[in-house]
């Protein structure tokens, strides 16, 4: 019995609602199940624009979706976590990653019919979600979606074989740019429409397989779609900082050369197909198409991937790094990922601990300009107060220990930096050498920590910064008493003896608060409280 128009309709849109819900469900339940695994896999194999390309491609493959990848290295990236051209490799892999939906569909989905046993996977996978222990519901999750998604394209084959009876556009003018270009552009607005290139991929497949459009038709749609994609990128980073910008024009200049290298090629990639895929053992339906998708955005990394340096450097002459450096990693769009989020906070606090660590050595070693320190100074409190405010504002979930240290490190940043501008009277004192051991145990304290903030010390460096915060210490409590009894038996007048306190005073201080902030880098919030050596610094 022939469906009714309503029918086809509500098999059609039905099938496609149940495609993006599986897709939805799928992505969502493998980010929440191996989130963070895909997360330190992603990181880990990124050393090369190569390999990045490649980890995010199985990425991709893995959670169904080029856009989550690419949010995910959009907010890599702005958290500093990847390099911008390691970004561009991933982004690259994920392009090329979500061609893998189309065989899903292709060798699964439309070959083998699979849609009622799908329905098992549903159940499978809701009673998992309902029933299961913590670790396992979004697994069900996963696999409920997976199982929609079969449903969702058995749904589309009857809607679109219905409407292949009624109506059939493979005999519309398809030849010519023109022609290829008007289905890219159905394919564009397709993917605008359901915020998923491979559901319109999906759709596309069906569609050629029931004989409603034509490959060259179809190809075209193809084409749009995966330009199309670029739109979720592009609204990621709205009102995000430079990182963010850049990746995602990356991306969006990525996929539109690669569209339209497969726009004007498309005679070419459509002649070649249908003679290889035979050998292969493959048919020329939606095969056909899945395997032009994965070519032609293969031809587009084969293009980039080697020039992905300079790629980057054009990127970053067009979109300028802008506002305050130390704080560029802290970007709104990363509090949704909060364990992102920390990571960044803890690379603003470390360039910013750096920072303030290479002024407080200057003004021992030279003597700067006290305009030139104000400055410096104003920047240094601008920036702890952003990065407070960004820490403040991490809807923490997990990761309280990282969290809790970031909050020591920007008490004893607050306090370290309202001793950069010491008075003038003890700047003298320092200058002028008269406490020539306690500078140089500074200096070499100071040395050691931003080698060691900057990955350069070896281990346990922290530890030894301890032991030069102890040493500062005990010299400060023996030269006090040297400094007193050498005030008994000479003139020296006692303002004078005070400054010479005040200045010990004041190296031992920020020795103490240097360790500190070392402490919490190296070692982040230990379960139990972590030694304070009371007995050199009884008060914070």
């Amino acid at each position: 019995m022939p469906l009714s128009l309503f029918q086809m309709l509500s098999a059609l849109l039905g099938g496609s609602g149940l495609f993006l819900l599986g897709m939805l469900l799928l992505t969502e339940g493998v980010k929440s199940f191996a989130g963070s695994s895909l997360r330190q896999a992603l990181l880990r194999f990124t050393g090369t624009p190569a390999k990045a390309c490649f980890s995010g491609m199985l990425a991709t493959l893995l959670v169904q979706s080029s856009s989550a990848t690419t949010v995910a290295v959009i907010g890599f990236v702005s958290a500093g976590i990847l390099t911008f051209p390691q970004a561009i490799g991933v982004v690259f892999g994920a392009s090329l990653g979500t061609t893998g939906t189309g065989w899903l569909v292709a060798l699964l989905g439309l070959k083998i019919n699979i849609g009622a046993h799908a329905l098992l996977l549903v159940f499978a996978g809701a009673g998992m979600r309902l029933f299961g222990s913590a670790r396992w519901k979004p697994a069900g999750m996963a696999l409920a979606g997976f199982g929609l998604i079969f449903v969702g394209v058995d749904a589309l084959q009857h809607g679109m074989e219905a409407l292949s009876k009624q109506i059939s556009l493979a005999g519309f003018p398809s030849g010519g740019f023109g022609g290829r270009a008007a289905a890219m552009l159905t394919g564009f607005v397709l993917t605008l429409v359901m915020q998923s290139s491979s559901a319109a991929v999906a759709a596309c497949m069906v569609a050629l397989q029931a004989g409603t459009l034509n490959l060259e038709q179809a190809a075209g749609i193809v084409i749009g779609a995966a330009v199309g994609t670029t739109v979720s990128a592009s609204l990621a980073a709205l009102g995000a900082g430079s990182p963010a910008k850049r990746t995602a024009l990356a991306f969006v200049v990525f996929n539109l050369c690669t569209g339209f290298i497969a726009l004007v090629a498309l005679p070419l990639f459509l002649s070649v197909i249908p003679v290889v895929l035979p050998c292969l053992g493959l048919n020329t339906g939606p095969e056909a198409l899945a395997a032009f998708h994965t070519l032609f955005i293969a031809v587009g990394v084969g293009v980039f991937l080697p020039f992905v340096r300079p790629y980057a450097r054009l990127v970053e002459r067009l979109l300028p790094e802008r506002g305050p450096v130390l704080t560029r990693h802290l970007d709104s769009l990363l509090l949704q990922t909060p364990s992102v989020a920390i990571e960044a906070s803890g690379r603003a606090l470390r360039e910013v601990s750096i920072e303030m660590l290479r002024l407080i050595r200057l003004e021992l070693l030279e003597e700067p300009a006290e305009s030139a320190l104000e400055s410096k100074s104003v920047q240094l409190s601008a920036a702890i107060r952003k990065i407070e405010e960004f820490v403040a504002a991490i809807p923490l979930t997990n990761g309280r220990q990282a969290f809790v240290a970031q909050l020591h490190v920007i008490d004893h940043l607050v306090r370290l930096q309202s001793r950069i501008l010491p008075h003038e009277a003890i700047r003298t004192v320092l200058q002028t050498r008269l406490l020539h051991e306690e500078v140089d145990v500074t200096i070499n304290l100071l040395n050691l920590a931003i080698e060691g903030l900057e990955g350069e010390a070896c281990i346990g460096w922290h530890e030894q910064v301890r032991e030069s915060a102890k040493s500062l210490a005990n010299l400060r409590k023996q030269g006090r008493i040297r400094v007193l009894d050498e005030g008994k038996s000479t003139s020296s007048p006692p303002d004078e003896i005070l400054l010479h306190l005040d200045a010990m005073r004041w190296l031992d201080r920020v020795g103490y608060h240097v360790w500190r902030i070392c402490h919490h880098f190296a070692t982040p919030a230990p379960a139990v409280s972590s030694p304070r050596c009371e007995e050199c610094h009884p008060e914070d």
